[in-house]
């Protein structure tokens, strides 16, 4: 069975980690991405349909080439980590579902028959699987810095332009600089969030 996970553990993935803006000079590698993409893809998404696409921008020149949709006070911060994510999904994921949802052989037809379904699947799974990877990036002991902040109209004409996948927020990678942080923002309290029925 399953056991809850010690209290370090439990504080790398959430209560002590933070997110980033400015990183440390250590590179990741592509081995670290390798095994990072390998624990995200087993997070659940609806039907296995495992919409997210995942560009990884390792290289001073692929990193220039985001730059310009970015708002100005991304720029410094895509530079300096040593990765910047591109989390998209894909608009044609069901051509795929035969193959991940074998035994509903209909599935890629009835998504073709529903193009708003389709698209809130692709858009709330890709989501999802964003936050697998910033939860399995701070398990294999990178640090992250997800963000919006960017034209994502700029970025799809630039990294997806036959228009199959499309972006949806970017996620730095790294080794965090600690003395780069501001004092953790406030969360709200379970009262305050939440309803017991």
């Amino acid at each position: 069975m399953p056991q809850p996970l010690d209290a370090q553990a439990l504080d790398q993935l959430f209560r002590t980690a933070r997110t980033y803006p400015r990183w440390q000079d250590r590179p990741v590698s592509e081995a670290q991405l390798r095994e990072l993409y390998d624990l995200t893809r087993f997070g659940p998404t609806s039907m296995n349909a495992s919409p997210a696409r995942f560009v990884f921008l390792q290289s001073a020149a692929a990193k220039e080439r985001l730059v310009p949709a970015l708002m100005e006070g991304n720029v410094a911060k895509v530079r300096e980590a040593p990765v910047t994510v591109i989390l998209a999904h894909d608009t044609r994921f069901p051509e795929l579902m035969a193959e991940l949802w074998p035994h509903t052989p209909n599935v890629a037809a009835m998504f073709a028959a529903d193009p708003p379904w389709a698209e809130m699947t692709a858009f709330r799974n890709s989501t999802l699987q964003g936050a697998y990877l910033i939860l399995a990036a701070r398990a294999l002991g990178l640090d992250v810095g997800p963000m919006s902040g960017f034209d994502n109209a700029r970025v799809d004409a630039e990294f997806f332009p036959d228009g199959r996948c499309r972006s949806n927020f970017l996620i730095t990678l790294g080794y965090g600089e600690p003395g780069a942080l501001h004092p953790r923002g406030p969360r709200l309290s379970f009262e305050r969030a939440a309803t017991l029925l």
